[in-house]
């Protein structure tokens, strides 16, 4: 029989709190009969998006055949900033006001892996911030951080939705939380808010139809006509779905983080503006930001559909 290294699960728990995480849990890496993620991707509401299809999703031991437990981590990024109302503004998801979040994430799971490590030498641990075939969301509710709600965002208690995610896979014993029970009960705001009707049942969002999906993600020089009349001013990403959301209008609370404390550019800069933004503007604007992932040319095409969109309307 192999070694199993164990190690005190409160001590974890500790120790992740002590680097700043605002919540932890864990769970067990079990079989699974979960097919929902095969599901989704056989109605193509993936889109353009092929690497949703690696198999390692699916199946964690693809990702670390040894793992047997898994570290979830969440940090709050809200914060009470408010967008100004006017039709002129281009919005900006709060994910990416600040400093990229995956440099924020990784620098505290790297230390809570290197710490889990030293506790013994046959200890493995590898750590993921949405950077890996990991499916965030479904680990994060089996470990009791929150629960994947209609908009397939997780929200928790303490903070609604405004959360990142991160995970530290290991091949400890831990013990683990109770997966978290669902609580969006009958409320659909997410559902009957969403303008290009993406989240096409409770719990499904199709990408083809999704504002972030084709302001972040797709690559195409132009956006699809259907889309176009219903941007609302969004550039990058798209926060309709969390803003109606009760538990985020109920339970957000400023994070104590001030790398997520937004760029004063990132909150109302203009839709003409980001239309004719040079390339060397873009370099100046999103410095350490996890928006670089949408190039100028991008930004330039999502502000010009705005702009068009809002011409239609």
């Amino acid at each position: 029989m192999s070694f199993i290294p164990t190690v005190d699960t409160h001590q974890i728990r500790q120790k992740a709190l002590e680097l700043g995480f605002h919540k932890v849990g864990i769970a067990l890496v079990e079989a699974s009969d979960d097919n929902s993620l095969g599901t989704w991707l056989s109605h193509g509401y993936h889109a353009d998006m092929p690497w949703m299809e690696n198999s390692k999703r699916q199946d964690i031991r693809l990702v670390m055949p040894s793992v047997r437990s898994i570290i979830c981590v969440a940090l709050n990024y809200y914060t009470p900033h408010e967008r100004p109302p006017g039709t002129e503004y281009a919005k900006i998801s709060r994910y990416g006001w600040g400093r990229d979040y995956h440099r924020v994430l990784h620098k505290k799971l790297k230390a809570l892996a290197l710490w889990l490590e030293a506790q013994g030498e046959e200890i493995e641990a590898r750590y993921y911030a949405d950077t890996g075939p990991i499916q965030d969301k479904v680990w994060a509710e089996r470990s009791g951080i929150g629960w994947i709600a209609k908009n397939s965002n997780v929200i928790t208690r303490e903070y609604g939705s405004w959360v990142f995610l991160g995970e530290v896979l290991t091949n400890v014993q831990l013990t683990p939380d109770r997966p978290h029970t669902q609580h969006c009960g009958t409320c659909t705001r997410c559902i009957d808010a969403c303008p290009t009707g993406a989240i096409t049942q409770p719990f499904v969002v199709d990408a083809n139809r999704c504002i972030a999906y084709h302001t972040i993600e797709n690559r195409a020089k132009t956006l699809p006509d259907p889309i176009i009349p219903h941007m609302q001013g969004w550039i990058a990403g798209c926060d309709i779905c969390q803003d109606v959301c009760p538990w985020n209008q109920q339970f957000a609370q400023e994070t104590d983080i001030g790398e997520f404390q937004p760029y004063p550019w990132n909150v109302s800069p203009t839709l003409e503006t980001i239309a004719n933004l040079s390339d060397q503007e873009w370099e100046q604007r999103f410095p350490a930001s996890a928006l670089r992932r949408i190039k100028p040319e991008m930004l330039r095409r999502n502000a010009r559909a705005s702009l068009e969109g809002k011409d239609e309307g």
